[in-house]
């Protein structure tokens, strides 16, 4: 069960706190962890050490409903995002989508740099309002969201970093437009860094197929399971669709399909209040036996095996 610690955070807000529980993930909204900001803020740039110590109980699983930036400068650890595990090291940048669900098992002090930002931060500033999604780091899969800069590149991103703390004061005029510049020149910046100069670069177009079918997946993955499904959507054939996928991905569109029906099976199955059967309802599966026999095919192990080993 749930509590609810509602506690006061300045003269100019109030916001609610949520102690989790492990038996329930809870979403965080943007307003809920803005540390002594107003709670109109779409933004937020902190120093790891203090963004913890205001915000203890972030450490174990939940998700946001905006994206969040963490980069670490000192420490180490462990992060897992969606299930999937990463060492924490210095010089490490972990970019999150809204949706995932993170938490993180730090030794000893930790420390860099966290930035929450709301979905539309960018939409009053850009006529493109996705043109952050354009970024690989974006595309809300777990290990393409880590990214480790090298050494000569790190000071450079702590220099923005701290150009974006000073910023957060909002002392002086287009303080949010200053820090939309910033923001956009790391991302810049971290993209060029971890780009492979060995490796040709693909089309513009192909980046814009692939971005289109992985949101219509987002989208639809609950009702639409077949590749021809969403290659009829995307005007391109099945096939096609299919040697496009491998060639980008090194996995079919039907692979890609199924991994997002997993993973939202295995981020419902963290919650033990929501029966099997539920779970198997709210993913369109006809029955429990056919999701227990999906999940087993795939994972090794039924749901009910999945929910006790992480209980």
């Amino acid at each position: 069960m749930k509590t609810h610690l509602t506690q006061s955070i300045s003269r100019h807000a109030l916001y609610l706190c949520v102690i989790m529980s492990k038996a329930h993930i809870h979403t965080y909204d943007i307003c809920s962890l803005v540390m002594d900001k107003p709670a109109s803020e779409d933004i937020l740039v902190a120093r790891f050490t203090d963004y913890l110590a205001a915000h203890p109980d972030i450490r174990f699983p939940h998700r946001h409903s905006f994206y969040h930036l963490a980069f670490f400068t000192g420490g180490r650890g462990s992060h897992t995002i969606d299930f999937e595990r990463f060492p924490v090291a210095p010089g490490q940048l972990y970019f999150m989508v809204p949706g995932q669900v993170h938490s993180w098992f730090f030794e000893g002090r930790t420390e860099g740099y966290v930035v929450n930002m709301a979905a539309g931060f960018f939409n009053a500033f850009l006529q493109d309002a996705g043109y952050v999604e354009r970024f690989p780091f974006f595309s809300g899969v777990s290990a393409e969201g880590v990214v480790t800069l090298p050494e000569e590149a790190q000071p450079g991103i702590v220099a923005l970093f701290e150009e974006m703390l000073v910023e957060m004061d909002g002392t002086e005029a287009y303080s949010h437009d200053m820090l939309r510049l910033l923001m956009l020149e790391m991302f810049v910046k971290v993209s060029r860094e971890t780009r492979n100069g060995d490796v040709p670069q693909e089309p513009p177009h192909n980046y814009v197929l692939l971005r289109n079918f992985r949101k219509l997946v987002e989208q639809h993955y609950m009702q639409l399971r077949l590749p021809k499904e969403y290659a009829a959507l995307l005007y391109v054939t099945p096939n096609y669709l299919n040697a496009f996928c491998r060639h980008m991905l090194g996995k079919s569109a039907g692979e890609i399909i199924r991994d997002r029906v997993l993973l939202e099976a295995k981020r419902l199955l963290i919650n033990v209040d929501i029966s099997i059967s539920t779970i198997a309802y709210q993913l369109s599966f006809a029955d429990n036996s056919y999701f227990t026999k999906f999940f087993k095919k795939y994972e090794g192990v039924t749901p009910e095996e999945f929910r006790k080993s992480i209980s």
